[in-house]
């Protein structure tokens, strides 16, 4: 046993450690000192670096990964929505309505309420949700604000209404549109910036609420493996520097056990240019990410920016091809003031017309401006026009996608979409083309665990969906999903040198599983189990901030 000073804090002896780092792909055990790790190798070895303080854990052969990272996630509308009705749940409208109707019943009579996570598809249905229909779970005096599960709608109900100020004579907000009856009334259904003319109304959360609901998130992110977020921004919204202001809040009071790479809402720009920041301005734990842009709205709520008009449900109404929420010339300005200050771009671009006019818009950048340390990235890229998959790694541009959203999208992209869907989700056309994928949740748009996420990714169906892969061929294997989870996620965010691999030097962010993923995903038979994945143990920095109730580690 070493008597060194410089000996290991901890050891983790007798697992399966696949590190991400292609010089050592594999390992039987790790060392860790001052939240780094200093070394892997065999069990024997890392031990006769152990001194008499030496912590050690027998890991009993379990698979043993690089800390995940969720590389799109709402945090603060995710955090709060822990404590408001879990809608993505609800199987029916009815449904629906009680699990609101029995949150209302516990609040002040004129409460503002806001929920999140409704989608019609699960119910079968393509009406969405009215102002009458949420009138009847909550109080006449109670505001009522509930988003779909996109965040790309949302319905008021009548209360909701009258407090904004929305009538039949309330134009259309620009990037928006107000869903009216046949007299020209509105029914409570907002799409896009349409939703600001109501949630502008509603109360910000306190301090003390935020910090709580972050204590908590925290908490169910360590549970799911993750140690490492690229937190998201609302288009227009105020939740970036209340986020932002949270955060550092608790950094310095070292009660921030996730790193964040926290992204700026491009109406921010002013401010950006006026402080002179820039990305990476923070440290490991908490920086400045890319600057957040909208192109385009979604799929669900028939927003996206399409080339070519959506399947009409009616056919007396003219032929829609979605948003341009962003108009391209407004863009065009963003991106590259962003790039002058020192920031990357994040893009939200659903539909094909508004990946090819991104697309576009970074190929103009790009012969102007040289590249940025962090590369460029488009959110979501969920349906292509094949000709534009290769320009992702022609201009290295991240595609930052989320797997888990082709089991939500399927039915409703077939519906809207028809032959088109064969390049709806192309996570295999991408990589085969080299480009870069990052995958995360989009949490609270759908459920932020990655082990969802990588199921959906490589068996492209349902649980128990006797209907088998969707566009099997683009399907991928459990090496390349890991890497978007950890390596690649790592390198969206210019992390790749501090976490996504395990090997000397990085930060010792890790986790423990209670089964072999490998394993699973070799057989097509088990490997929709691998949704089923509890993590038994959860370090940061070296120190374990999740265990399991049933993990046993013995000492080595």
């Amino acid at each position: 046993m070493s008597t060194h000073p410089l000996a290991p804090d901890l050891i983790l002896t007798h697992g399966r450690i696949y590190t991400l780092n292609p010089q050592q792909p594999w390992a039987e055990a790790v060392a860790i000192r001052d939240a780094h790790i200093i070394a892997l190798g065999s069990s024997e070895a890392m031990r006769a670096l152990a001194s008499p303080a030496t912590r050690t854990l027998h890991l009993g052969g379990r698979l043993v990964l690089p800390g995940l990272c969720d590389a799109h996630i709402h945090l603060h509308e995710w955090s709060l929505n822990l404590a408001r009705p879990q809608l993505a749940a609800a199987r029916s409208l009815a449904d629906m309505l009680d699990r609101i109707r029995t949150h209302a019943q516990r609040q002040p009579a004129d409460a503002w309420i806001t929920c999140q996570g409704w989608n019609e598809s699960w119910w079968g249905a393509t009406d969405f949700p009215t102002a009458a229909d949420l009138d009847s779970a909550a109080g006449p005096h109670q505001a009522l604000l509930c988003y779909r599960s996109d965040m790309h709608i949302a319905v008021a109900n009548h209360a909701a209404l009258a407090r904004a100020g929305i009538t039949a004579a309330t134009p259309d907000p620009p990037g928006g549109l107000i869903d009216r009856d046949a007299h020209g009334r509105p029914t409570g259904v907002l799409r896009e910036l349409a939703i600001g003319l109501v949630s502008q109304h509603v109360p910000p959360p306190t301090v003390a609420d935020l910090t709580h609901a972050l204590s908590a998130a925290f908490t169910a992110l360590h549970q799911l493996g993750i140690t490492a977020v690229h937190d998201q921004r609302i288009k227009d919204g105020s939740d970036g520097p209340r986020m932002l202001a949270a955060l550092s809040r608790l950094r310095d009071v070292q009660q921030l056990p996730l790193r964040v790479h926290c992204n700026i809402a491009a109406h921010q720009l002013p401010a950006l240019a006026a402080l002179g920041l820039r990305s990476g301005f923070g440290d490991d734990t908490l920086r400045l990410g890319h600057l957040k842009v909208f192109a385009d709205g979604s799929l669900g709520s028939r927003t996206a920016w399409m080339l070519a008009p959506f399947a009409a449900t009616d056919p007396s109404a003219p032929a829609a091809t979605g948003l341009s929420v962003t108009p391209p010339e407004q863009m065009a300005v963003e991106f590259q003031q962003a790039q002058l200050l020192g920031f990357p771009i994040s893009v939200h671009a659903i539909g094909d017309r508004a990946n090819r006019t991104v697309l576009d818009i970074f190929a103009e950048l790009r012969d102007r401006h040289p590249a940025l340390p962090i590369p460029h990235r488009i959110e979501h890229a969920q349906t292509l026009d094949a000709a534009d998959i290769p320009r992702f790694a022609a201009l290295g541009i991240t595609a930052s996608v989320q797997p888990i959203h082709l089991l939500d999208d399927r039915d409703t992209a077939d519906h809207y979409l028809g032959a088109r869907t064969a390049t709806t989700y192309a996570f295999h056309s991408l990589l085969a083309s080299g480009a870069r994928l990052a995958f995360g949740s989009d949490a609270p748009v759908a459920d932020p665990n990655p082990f969802l996420g990588l199921t959906a990714a490589l068996t492209r169906n349902r649980p128990g969906d006797a209907r088998g892969p969707w566009h099997a061929n683009e399907q991928i294997h459990l090496p390349a999903a890991l890497r978007a989870y950890t390596a690649s996620a790592a390198e969206a965010a210019g992390w790749q040198t501090t976490i996504g691999s395990l090997a000397p030097g990085r930060r010792a962010d890790l986790i423990v599983l209670d089964r072999d993923l490998f394993a699973l995903a070799h057989d097509p038979a088990q490997a929709a189990a691998i949704a089923e994945t509890q993590v038994l143990l959860t370090l940061m920095d070296g120190q374990i901030v999740y265990r399991h109730p049933v993990g046993d580690f013995g000492a080595a």
